[in-house]
């Protein structure tokens, strides 16, 4: 461990949607679909940059503004639907724990992969994938 301590810094929206797993839901796509744009805004910034224009053209700029808008919402939708899938399961099973973090990044990467037409061998990677990535970060959490 770290001698001190290390604290991240926490934002809440609050939305109030009449019902936790919308409210829930809701938060996670804003702020995962605000995180996509907001890299999408910074990596089209680098390559503008790296022309050596030093300034943007209208072009450039609307071109930036449709990436971050589909980057936000691809990203946000993603974040929405695992958000919703894990607190689904957290209810049905009545319990919290990382189970439910495997199955709802299961579940989310098998839709977002059928959602893209692949074939099923292609799903069941990306399911498997989702519930790896989803029960490592649920554990990350735990430790801090």
């Amino acid at each position: 461990m770290f001698p001190g301590s290390l604290s991240t810094p926490k934002v809440d929206v609050i939305i109030d949607m009449g019902n936790p797993f919308l409210n829930l839901t809701v938060d996670g796509f804003l702020k995962i679909g605000t995180v996509a744009a907001t890299r999408a805004a910074a990596e089209d910034t680098y390559h503008i940059l790296q022309k050596g224009k030093g300034n943007i053209s209208s072009r450039d700029f609307e071109k930036m503004l449709k990436k971050m808008c589909k980057e936000g919402a691809y990203w946000g939708t993603v974040a929405g639907v695992y958000v919703g899938m894990e607190y689904g399961v957290e209810r049905i099973r009545g319990t919290r724990d990382w189970k439910n973090a495997m199955i709802g990044g299961a579940v989310t990467g098998a839709l977002v992969s059928a959602c893209s037409e692949n074939r099923k061998d292609r799903i069941a990677i990306d399911a498997i994938t989702g519930a790896a990535v989803a029960t490592a970060a649920e554990f990350i959490n735990y430790l801090t």
